[in-house]
């Protein structure tokens, strides 16, 4: 995957067809976005900043694994750091990666919420059938 992933400022205005070229980079967004522990870490830093102790915790992987993924958001753009001191501290270099994140979430709640509604459907389907 490269590193060369950017998002633009939100104030740049995107054109109405994306080209190949915002398709690609969105694909390796979504790359990004597709592994657990990223997702859990960007999740973290929508809420504010973090080092890498906290997010740790946050998302219970080992320290220098976090430290990996974390290292991958930073050179694609997607987090920014700053010091304080010895300590590095982490953020969402975007808004819309915010949102990115949030959205993901609230599609993965509703597909959770239709997969228990087939399956209390089909489990009375199953009881009606051997009551008959």
């Amino acid at each position: 995957m490269s590193a060369r992933l950017h998002l633009s400022p939100a104030h740049h205005a995107h054109p109405r067809t994306p080209g190949e070229e915002q398709f690609a980079l969105a694909a390796e967004l979504l790359a990004l976005l597709g592994d657990r522990t990223r997702l859990t870490l960007l999740h973290a830093l929508t809420t504010g900043e973090a080092d890498v102790t906290t997010l740790t915790e946050v998302c219970g992987a080992a320290r220098p694994a976090v430290s990996q993924h974390l290292a991958r958001l930073r050179l694609a753009g997607l987090v920014g750091t700053r010091k304080e001191g010895r300590r590095v501290v982490y953020s969402l270099r975007h808004g819309h990666l915010r949102r990115l994140v949030e959205e993901a979430l609230k599609v993965a709640d509703h597909r959770l919420t239709e997969t228990e509604t087939e399956t209390e459907t089909e489990t009375e389907t199953v009881r009606d059938t051997r009551s008959s």
